[in-house]
């Protein structure tokens, strides 16, 4: 059996400012290479990741052209919902979506939590699970979303889940969840998305963890100009083989995302830091409201708007912390 995964699409139809190209002509050729993948390395199923699309009611427009376009694979594409899929981080809302309405035309087949399908082809079954997005995933239990059993006494057991899953662990304020607490007995495969810069390939006892990266660059992070977008290619026999593939028609980072925000952002940065340091350094101001001379110093250093505004956001931040702390 082979199955090809991806993930990640973020279908649109307008391009994101952080791209110089027609994304939605770049994202109709990725699929269309995707479906080409497909068919050369003759898989059985697709699976997608979630986030299909960025937003839950896209232009029918656009849904309708990339309905078409998942029409021509010749083997059923199985996915999960993203939070981009769905309203307020509900799976329950997936009914009011485009997603779901491309479930209900059989253009897809969507997971919900709790489902198990068996996948059966040339004498292998392999159980399909899927976990959607939902407001409370990487904040709970990692078992109740990474980790499911073999209740069909599958060959395998493939678990697609659209969360935060990472190598590293994020800043806390960003919930997340490790690779090495999602190991499981019962899980041969488990797939991610979500998180758009991917993981090699994780591997523990002839069991993995697997996240391509998204198959769409909607941001300039330095990150997104060296990744290349993929996809990944199962099979299973006596035992499970897993490959990226590159995508051949995408284009480098450096020809389709625009620097100048990223830098212009950095530039704000550096500014506001000299602006901080000169506040500091001017004169004692203990008896002075901090507010009034960052007004006076920005008009005197032709301090830029955004980065004065900044800093007061800065100052007003720091001081509900303190007064927060001193009740």
């Amino acid at each position: 059996m082979r199955i090809l995964y991806f993930t990640d699409t973020h279908i649109r139809g307008t391009t994101p400012r952080s791209r110089t190209d027609d994304f939605l002509a770049t994202l109709r050729e990725k699929i269309e290479e995707v479906i080409e993948i497909a068919d050369k390395e003759q898989v059985d199923y697709v699976l997608h990741g979630g986030d299909v699309f960025d937003r839950p009611n896209l232009s029918p427009a656009v849904v309708r052209e990339f309905a078409a376009l998942f029409r021509k694979l010749n083997v059923p594409i199985y996915t999960i919902a993203g939070n981009h899929d769905i309203y307020g981080h509900n799976p329950q809302t997936i009914d009011r979506t485009m997603l779901g309405l491309l479930d209900a035309f059989g253009t897809v087949r969507l997971l919900h939590e709790g489902d198990r399908v068996k996948l059966h082809q040339n004498g292998i079954t392999v159980q399909l699970s899927g976990m959607p997005f939902h407001y409370d995933l990487d904040k709970r239990d990692v078992a109740l979303d990474y980790q499911v059993k073999n209740e069909m006494n599958a060959d395998y057991c493939i678990h697609m889940v659209h969360g935060m899953l990472v190598e590293r662990a994020l800043p806390e304020s960003v919930p997340h969840t490790l690779v090495h607490e999602t190991w499981c007995e019962d899980v041969d495969v488990l797939l991610t998305g979500h998180y758009h810069a991917g993981f090699p390939i994780q591997e523990r006892a002839g069991k993995y963890v697997v996240n391509p990266g998204a198959l769409a660059r909607i941001n300039n992070h330095p990150s997104e100009m060296k990744r290349m977008p993929q996809v990944a290619v199962l099979q299973f026999n006596n035992e499970i083989n897993i490959n990226f593939i590159r995508l051949q028609k995408a284009k480098t980072g450096a020809d389709i995302l625009d620097r100048s925000y990223l830098e212009k952002a950095a530039y704000q940065e550096e500014r506001l830091a000299e602006f901080i340091q000169q506040v500091r350094s001017g004169t004692d101001f203990e008896e002075i409201d901090i507010r009034e001379i960052i007004l006076q110093i920005s008009g005197a250093e032709n301090v830029e708007e955004e980065v004065r505004m900044e800093a007061m956001r800065r100052i007003a931040v720091e001081q509900e912390k303190e007064e927060a702390s001193s009740n």
